[in-house]
């Protein structure tokens, strides 16, 4: 009988792990001709490490109760939303990035929480965007 080794990915349990799932999905986005209009004046600017700090600080207080991202990341988003419109198909590739990535390095709780809670987000800035009409 042939046995198969199950290998079991870790939770995220750290902010090393967030920021490594930020870094990683940044990756992704900065590839794709549809994501990196939205990061070009970031990636101009040299500040992408300064915006990964601030998403990774964002995550860190979802998952782990913290409190150190102190913007509004809604109002953010309609802002930028104005200066560049979102459509649903940016939204898609954004969570498929995004799931994609914590699928591959994690598992278990707090990776189903992340991708969870990103989803709400998404359909909560889509509705406020007006994407649903």
């Amino acid at each position: 009988m042939d046995k198969k080794k199950v290998i079991v990915k870790p939770d995220i349990s750290s902010r090393k792990d967030i920021k490594r799932i930020i870094t990683k999905f940044y990756d992704k986005l900065l590839k794709d001709k549809n994501m990196f209009p939205f990061f070009q004046e970031i990636v101009a600017q040299n500040k992408l490490e300064h915006h990964l700090e601030i998403i990774t600080n964002f995550w860190q207080d979802v998952l782990f109760d913290k409190n150190l991202y102190q913007n509004n990341v809604m109002q953010k988003h309609l802002a930028s939303n104005f200066l560049r419109p979102f459509n649903k198909a940016h939204f898609s590739i954004w969570i498929s990035y995004f799931n994609a990535t914590i699928t591959t390095y994690f598992s278990v709780e707090n990776s189903e929480r992340m991708k969870s809670r990103a989803q709400s987000i998404a359909t909560v800035m889509q509705l406020k965007m007006k994407l649903y009409q």
